[in-house]
């Protein structure tokens, strides 16, 4: 007995194990047949010709599925056994058996067609037709090569070492219990249906895509073929064979925009989707569809016309080149009105000048205003024009009012002096005369002022 649980033991022991079916064709039939060598106290009969007969066997088999790795087996084979050495060393027996083992393999059918296995199990042995007939037990262990014809269709070659719990089915009984080996070759076919719900020729229990659309081309794995690697299947990328990225659907994006490489006219600097090749891709900014590089005022919405900058004041010259942005100007004088030549003020006047946003006459101004009352008391012909001005500061409507009640004021202080409101007009011009640059402070105080004209 301790010859028989030695190998068996070690053949239990040994790593992988067969798949003689798959997870979805879990039942497999065999049909088997082969030779048979006796072994015992006759002779050593094993790999040995000497005293063997060609004793033949055949058989079936039925399968289970276990999991990835294990499957179960049990073989019943018919045929006929024996030892003839001399008249007196022989015997011949008709031999029934059956046996159930579980089947280990090297690799796993999936990835290797021809894949070697060995196994280990129980049985029982009937022989009949010889002095001592009976049934016995005996434990089958072996080895194997299993060839995978088709996913159905396997060939299997085989050889089963059978060690009896018996000693006297040959007719003696000495130191060596009755075994036999067989050799064997068989075919197994695996029934089953495979399941493959999205159609893609990879079942169910191997897709690791199982939503894979129609007609979509598949790996082994049953997901969507990316022949570039860049984890954009190539059905849904747009550049299959060059490596890109997903925000520009499997395209190259250099600059990571989600302009494409090929469309994109600034390549190395993000930039925005356009509709015009010339702009695609590059940057703007301000979003006014100029870009930056040909943009005036990459920081200021504005429009292809005007280089992407505005013309506040509409007179054709766009802010940046325009020294008076807030007053309609000429090109002639760089955005800023033309400087019409003021009427003769009257001899030995000033400008009065005001402080921001107020319309009150400064004690300073009043001696230059006397001085304007007592002339035009000695010349009763003049007549005036008052006109008030303001800087370029506040809202236009705001400038216009402030001007006229600086005017106005002018006009009553000069009335209060004796002079008569006919000979007298106020107007307001508001920041549209400039007499100096609204840039600049020393600018600013030049134009917050009330000019006195003579008018005839």
């Amino acid at each position: 007995m301790k010859k028989i649980l030695t190998p068996l033991i070690l053949l239990i022991a040994l790593p992988g194990l067969l798949l003689a079916q798959t997870a979805d064709r879990k039942f497999a039939l065999g049909l088997w047949g082969g030779l048979t060598q006796y072994n015992g106290d006759l002779g050593q009969g094993f790999y040995n010709s000497k005293g063997q007969d060609n004793y033949m066997h055949i058989g079936l088999s039925a399968s289970w599925y276990i999991n990835p790795h294990f499957d179960f087996s049990m073989n019943t084979t018919v045929g006929t056994i024996g030892y003839r050495e001399d008249a007196l060393k022989n015997f011949d027996a008709d031999q029934f058996q059956w046996n159930a083992h579980m089947r280990v393999s090297l690799f796993k059918e999936e990835r290797f067609k021809v894949n070697p296995y060995a196994f280990a199990g129980v049985g029982i042995s009937s022989l009949n037709k010889l002095k001592n007939p009976g049934v016995d037990l005996f434990f089958p262990y072996g080895a194997g090569l299993k060839i995978s014809i088709t996913p159905q269709l396997n060939l299997l070659i085989q050889e089963t070492f059978a060690y009896t719990d018996h000693d006297t089915r040959d007719g003696e009984a000495k130191d060596n219990n009755d075994a036999f080996l067989m050799h064997s070759l068989g075919l197994t076919w695996n029934f089953g249906s495979v399941k493959d719900a999205d159609k893609d020729g990879v079942s169910d229990k191997k897709d690791e895509c199982p939503n894979t659309p129609a007609g979509v081309a598949v790996d082994a794995k049953g997901c969507p073929l990316d022949r570039d690697g860049d984890g954009i299947a190539d059905f849904l990328d747009a550049g299959p064979d060059v490596k890109g990225v997903a925000s520009a659907e499997g395209c190259p994006d250099k600059d990571g925009d989600s302009v494409v490489d090929s469309l994109d006219r600034c390549i190395d600097v993000a930039g925005l989707a356009t509709e015009d090749p010339a702009t695609n891709g590059c940057p703007d900014k301000d979003g006014d569809g100029v870009t930056d590089a040909d943009d005036r005022c990459p920081e200021v919405k504005g429009t292809l016309a005007l280089q992407g900058c505005v013309d506040t004041d509409n007179d054709s010259i766009i802010d940046p080149d325009d020294a008076c942005p807030a007053v309609p100007g000429t090109i002639a004088n760089k955005g800023c009105p033309e400087v019409v030549e003021a009427a003769p003020t009257v001899m030995g006047l000033d400008n009065v000048y005001f402080e921001t946003s107020s319309a009150k006459i400064s004690e300073g101004y009043q001696a230059v205003l006397d001085a304007a009352a007592k002339t035009l008391k000695e010349k009763s012909e003049i007549v005036l024009e008052i006109s008030g001005h303001t800087d370029s500061t506040g809202p236009e409507k705001f400038n216009k009012s402030l001007s006229k009640n600086r005017a106005n004021a002018v006009k009553a202080y000069l009335v209060r002096k004796g002079i008569s409101s006919k000979r007298l007009t106020a107007v307001g011009v508001s920041s549209t005369q400039p007499a100096s640059d609204n840039n600049t402070e020393e600018g600013r105080a030049k134009n917050r002022r009330v000019e006195l004209r003579i008018k005839k």
